[in-house]
């Protein structure tokens, strides 16, 4: 029986801290990688399949049957019982080179640009307010965004609609009688342009609430002893907030704004109660109406299935990134 000598033996590692020897762990007797088994085991995945479940069924199953429908024919005959013809990417074709679609993908574009522009401007600066104030005045301005976070879109809609109604709005009374300009009887939402900026006052009116909310949440989590020290160093108020207050909640600032993104680009109570109550469809129809108005005002169940999809794969490589981004800041 052969024995080893000590001289043979590795020596002990020794601690980079407090210079103690430790001993090394014992060697597996099968070489190659080491399995690293996840806290929990399966709990976690069955805690979540009842969720995904019910998910599946509530959003996946309805968007597999868009899917299917955007390839076939399917009219109102097709509702009644008739077997859709299948037209593959025919109602793909027809919505890509209609002209219509283009114009009214490029001006939802443009009205979400300016309504998520808008209302991250308003909730950052009403945000901003509320780490100022006192308890009580935060308190008054809190109950009073949520309020209007609270009602919902379709009595909003109507309320502003009545005071931009032509003959008893009151903001034409006001105009008119408190300034004397002349705006009795003056059609807001007959012109495209001041159709969509009412529409824009509603919308912003609404969101605000939320980025406000959240951006103020995040404002809470930056030290007041970095913000001081950037004071002292003779940092302005708008210095403070790019430099410091920007870095702290850069994630919230991207987050909130790719939602409200998603939300104003599928946008569909406002524009289509304005429309109802005095506006011209043709000229403000946006992706969330004009799918409304292909679908059940014409009856193509097809082709109105293909734009939601169009919709639907332009919404995902936007969600894609808040997921990456959710994601990326967890693991941080």
């Amino acid at each position: 029986m052969s024995t080893v000598s000590p001289r043979q033996l590795p020596p002990p590692a020794v601690s980079a801290v407090d210079g103690e020897r430790l001993t090394a762990p014992p060697e597996s007797g099968r070489p190659g990688r080491r399995r690293t088994r996840r806290p929990g085991g399966f709990t976690p995945y069955a805690l979540l399949t009842p969720a995904l479940i019910v998910l599946a069924l509530i959003t996946g199953w309805p968007l597999l049957q868009l899917f299917i429908m955007s390839f076939q024919k399917f009219g109102r005959a097709q509702v009644f019982g008739a077997p859709p013809e299948f037209v593959g990417l025919g109602n793909y074709a027809d919505v890509l080179t209609d002209p219509d679609f283009w114009q009214v993908l490029w001006r939802s574009l443009a009205f979400a640009g300016v309504c998520v522009v808008t209302t991250m401007v308003l909730g950052v600066l009403v945000a901003l307010l509320m780490k100022r104030l006192g308890g009580v005045l935060r308190t008054l301005v809190s109950v009073g965004l949520l309020l209007a976070w609270a009602m919902p879109p379709l009595s909003a809609t109507i309320v502003w609609g009545w005071i931009f109604d032509t003959q008893y709005g009151v903001l034409n009374n006001v105009l008119t009688n408190w300034f004397g300009l002349d705006f009795a009887g003056h059609p807001w939402l007959i012109d495209p342009f001041s159709f969509f900026a009412v529409a824009t006052i509603i919308i912003v009116w609404g969101a605000v609430p939320f980025v406000a909310f959240t951006v103020y949440a995040g404002l809470t989590q930056v030290p007041d002893d970095v913000l001081e020290a950037a004071q002292l160093d003779g940092a302005g108020a708008f210095q403070r907030f790019r430099l410091v207050i920007v870095p702290y909640i850069r994630s919230i600032l991207i987050i909130v704004t790719i939602l409200q993104v998603i939300w104003d680009l599928r946008v569909f109570t406002q524009i289509y109660a304005l429309q109802s109550i005095g506006g011209l469809a043709e000229q403000t129809n946006t992706l969330g109406v004009y799918i409304y108005r292909v679908s059940l005002g014409s009856g193509d169940f097809g082709t109105g299935g293909a734009i939601s999809v169009i919709v639907v794969l332009l919404l995902v490589a936007l969600s894609i990134f808040y997921v990456r981004r959710s994601v990326k800041e967890e693991t941080l």
